[in-house]
């Protein structure tokens, strides 16, 4: 079905397809049947898997960016995927970056977006994911404004965590979009650790008062070297948070094959999709090598096929996450993913 629709989608603009995309798959979630024609089967039991005191029925989620706001997470979870992650959500809503601000690389597999944490705000989403109707397991992606200085970081991510905490099943701490100045600056170890820090803890004071400690995550870049992946490392260890997902969109425009004048005339922005799949699946076995288990990784980058997701897998992820994959693949990928995974499994 999504092979019918796709060239249709792809002669729109990217984001008002996204949004076409939205407004027919919540019309197929009320009508009866009609989500069977994209979804396929269910994941089967052998799919499931156990991480952070979380039971996933499949290790294949949806990665931040496509959900901000948690508007599509009942007609999401019909998909089949065993979790969704909402946001980049920030304190206070913003418009984000000026449009356009999405672009497809066909030839490459890819796209390119500069969307600046484009939300309506931490509250909205909150009143939303109360609403909800669907058990699948929710994490919360946070970040801070666009007009915070990085000095006052903490303060936004602390009001997200705050707000959040009783209605998402996990935490992430994005701080390596590209998209928003200065942002990535946070990854460095001094300031990374403060957060992190400090969200552990309001994470420790909430669980000895209600018995339900949320899992922390950390989003990284696939732009950081060897020894501030070490770094990384060290702070995960130090802070106590439960894992990392890697990784987040690069800045690199090594990899594409997309004629250099086009994609200059995109201008800046994050490359996500194949390109990022060999950098990323490094970085998740670089990390895996210095973070045993139970602390959780989550690949992400460049999975458009099952072939893909069992390389991140393989690598030591522990689940993954798809987002450009599935524009270009459409929920049958999804499918293909639970079937290979319960094969590889056993």
């Amino acid at each position: 079905m999504y092979k019918l629709l796709r060239p249709l989608l792809f002669r729109l603009p990217p984001e008002r397809a996204h949004h076409l995309t939205f407004n027919l798959l919540e019309w197929a979630a009320n009508v009866p049947g009609a989500l069977a024609l994209v979804r396929g089967s269910k994941p089967s039991n052998k799919a499931a898997i156990s991480v952070m005191g979380l039971d996933f029925p499949s290790p294949v989620g949806l990665a931040a960016g496509m959900d901000k706001d948690a508007k599509h997470v009942d007609a999401l979870s019909a998909l089949g995927f065993g979790f969704i992650e909402i946001g980049t959500l920030t304190p206070v809503a913003q418009p984000g970056n000026e449009q356009p601000r999405l672009f497809r690389l066909p030839s490459d597999h890819a796209l390119i977006n500069r969307m600046g944490f484009n939300n309506g705000g931490v509250q909205a989403a909150v009143a939303r994911l109360r609403k909800r109707k669907t058990g699948i397991i929710v994490g919360g992606n946070i970040g801070k404004n666009k007009v915070t200085p990085n000095e006052q970081a903490l303060d936004d991510y602390v009001k997200c965590f705050e707000a959040l905490y009783p209605v998402v099943d996990y935490f992430v701490v994005n701080v390596s979009s590209p998209n928003t100045p200065g942002l990535r600056a946070l990854q460095d170890k001094g300031p990374l650790l403060a957060i992190l820090s400090q969200l552990s803890a309001l994470n420790t004071k909430r669980t000895s008062k209600e018995g339900a400690r949320k899992p922390i995550l950390l989003k990284i870049a696939p732009d950081l070297t060897n020894d501030q992946l070490d770094d990384v490392v060290s702070v995960v260890k130090e802070s106590g948070i439960a894992g990392v997902i890697a990784t987040n969109t690069t800045i690199s425009r090594d990899a594409l094959t997309t004629p250099r004048s086009e994609v200059e005339a995109i201008g800046a922005g994050g490359v996500s999709g194949a390109p990022v799949r060999k950098r990323s699946t490094e970085v998740v076995s670089y990390l895996r090598e210095r973070l045993p288990r139970p602390i959780v990784i989550i690949g992400v980058g460049g999975i458009d096929s099952a072939e893909a997701a069992l390389e991140k897998l393989k690598a030591g992820a522990d689940l993954v996450q798809v987002y450009t994959g599935l524009i270009y693949e459409g929920p049958s990928l999804i499918r293909r993913i639970n079937h290979a995974y319960a094969q590889w499994k056993g």
